[in-house]
């Protein structure tokens, strides 16, 4: 069969290119470029525990060898302290921070041991066509040529030409906020930690200037901009790194500049994310980052969300149900994560009387705030899908357990029928639903008692006759779950439903939901039909 094509050689597509190989599904990945990142040491990415744990099962090594965790999270404003969070725990995860080069050399590295994944480097997209079984796209540039795939996701960022072939408008904000950013080695005062001071006492300090550490001494700093102002020179730059070092450090301590820029943030929205078998992701779907927020988190999250849908069409085909589900949830995900950026930016930057007066209102902006960066509430959290068109119906059989029905489940620690351990995140991205019964005391057993023992026979069976392919994983405790109880779980660790025992035919019905039920017959092939072309 046909590879898929991906394009765009960005973490976004690399990562799905993973993604896919990792469920048995061939990808070409379309890069404009060279197969090289120019190092930037102030274009840095931040991931959530699931993202993170999303490209550390892909095998990208330079997350481990590269980036950093956050000790803590601090707050300041004018000279006072508002508060001091530490980070690593299980109720305040941290986040890991990373240069995005070295992010994508990491990914890159992974593909060149994956026989199903293949780069192809100069290649520039230029037109596009789609038929009942695929994707025809050609190519100009050192390597022009003609190529035919099962299905096509557009990775190619904001300006996106797989957005632009298939006519899908862009629409938004422009300069939401604007930036200047710089890396530098040195030693501030809360090593590990990051920073966020608000209305800093010096002249140059502006509205807000975070610090964000990463790996060998190395810190990210960005100062919040006027949305329309003058432009930032190297001296001005500067000559603000160093008033905001002194303002830290009492005086400004020794530093070595590594890299300086400005940026804009834009929050955009594709109206559509699926063309037929042709998908957007990434930033060709979205542009967000507003107070704190990641775009590069959301994109991640489409192409887990994505991959195991493709893969289920490449490999026993899918219905409509389960491909429109990808903009239906991720869509709906990303609209909800810019309305919230965009209801706090007039309180987090504008004046008057609101922002002045209200009580309490200090601390409620730096929750805010803190949110954006750390990765909480309707800012930054990850998102569940609790209105998904891969909700199953409703059973008697059906109990409440910690996680809500299509919110991502925890991290529990689970057993395979074979006696390895692992934990849940370890299992999820193989393209199968997974079954967690919870059974109180497995792990003192002896895994041959347990296989025959209890409901565990009956329910080895159900999921046998599933009509996807499926793992059953037993643990010894879930959040709010009570024992006996069975969770079902997509392949992106999102939960389908639980029941509160062992129940075939709800447990059937359940994972027919959400495969989007039974595929349609295979088609007859057709001529394609141009979609688009640009010149």
């Amino acid at each position: 069969m046909d590879p898929v094509i991906v394009v765009g050689a960005g973490p976004v597509g690399l990562a799905l290119s993973l993604a896919l190989a990792a469920q048995g599904v061939p990808s070409v990945v379309l890069d404009e470029g060279p197969g090289t990142d120019d190092p930037r040491p102030a274009r840095t990415a931040i991931l959530r525990p699931d993202t993170a744990a999303l490209v550390a099962r892909l095998g990208c090594t330079t997350l481990r060898d590269e980036g950093t965790h956050w000790v803590g999270w601090r707050s300041m404003r004018r000279k006072q302290l508002m508060r001091r969070l530490p980070l690593g725990e299980d109720d305040a995860p941290a986040p890991l921070h990373i240069p995005q080069h070295a992010l994508s050399r990491g990914l890159r590295e992974a593909i060149v041991g994956q026989e199903l994944v293949r780069v192809v480097t100069g290649s520039r997209l230029d037109s596009l066509e789609q038929d009942a079984r695929g994707v025809t796209v050609h190519t100009r540039g050192s390597a022009a040529t003609w190529w035919r795939g099962s299905h096509l996701v557009g990775c190619d960022g904001a300006r996106s030409t797989v957005r632009k072939l298939l006519t899908i408008r862009f629409p938004g904000r422009t300069a939401v906020e604007r930036h200047a950013v710089a890396a530098l080695r040195a030693e501030l005062p809360w090593p590990g930690e990051a920073m966020l001071h608000r209305q800093p006492p010096w002249r140059s300090g502006g509205e807000e200037v975070s610090a964000r550490p990463l790996a060998d001494g190395v810190w990210r700093l960005d100062w919040l901009l006027p949305a329309r102002g003058d432009v930032v020179t190297p001296d001005a730059l500067v000559a603000r790194l160093r008033d905001t070092l002194a303002g830290w450090c009492g005086e400004t301590p020794p530093y070595e500049l590594l890299d300086t820029g400005v940026y804009t943030l834009h929050h955009r929205l594709a109206r559509r994310w699926r063309v037929g078998r042709a998908f957007l992701a990434g930033d060709a779907a979205h542009l967000l980052g507003a107070v704190g927020t990641q775009g590069l988190d959301e994109g991640l999250r489409d192409i887990g969300n994505l991959a195991w849908k493709v893969a289920e069409d490449w490999h026993h085909g899918a219905s409509e149900t389960l491909l429109d589900s990808y903009q239906a949830e991720r869509r709906t995900a990303v609209a909800a994560r810019l309305r919230a950026a965009d209801q706090s930016l007039p309180i987090l930057r504008g004046g008057g009387a609101l922002r002045t007066y209200m009580p309490g209102s200090s601390r409620g902006h730096d929750t805010l705030l803190a949110d954006g960066h750390l990765g909480n509430g309707p800012l930054g959290a990850p998102p569940a899908y609790p209105h998904s068109p891969l909700a199953p119906p409703p059973a008697e059989a059906q109990t409440a357990v910690g996680t809500p029905p299509g919110g991502p489940v925890a991290d529990v620690r689970v057993m395979a029928p074979d006696g390895t351990t692992a934990r849940l995140r370890d299992r999820l991205g193989r393209g199968r639903l997974l079954v967690v019964l919870v059974a109180p005391g497995t792990g003192v057993w002896d895994r041959r008692h347990w296989q025959t023992a209890g409901v565990m026979p009956r329910l080895a069976a159900a999921v046998t006759a599933l009509p996807v392919r499926a793992e059953l994983l037993v643990t010894e405790a879930y959040p709010g779950a009570s024992a006996h109880s069975v969770l079902l779980v997509r392949p992106d660790g999102h939960l389908v439903t639980a029941f509160g025992g062992v129940r075939p035919a709800d447990l059937y019905a359940a994972a027919d939901a959400a495969r989007g039920g039974t595929p349609p017959e295979p088609t007859v092939p057709v001529a394609p039909d141009r979609t688009a072309n640009i010149n």
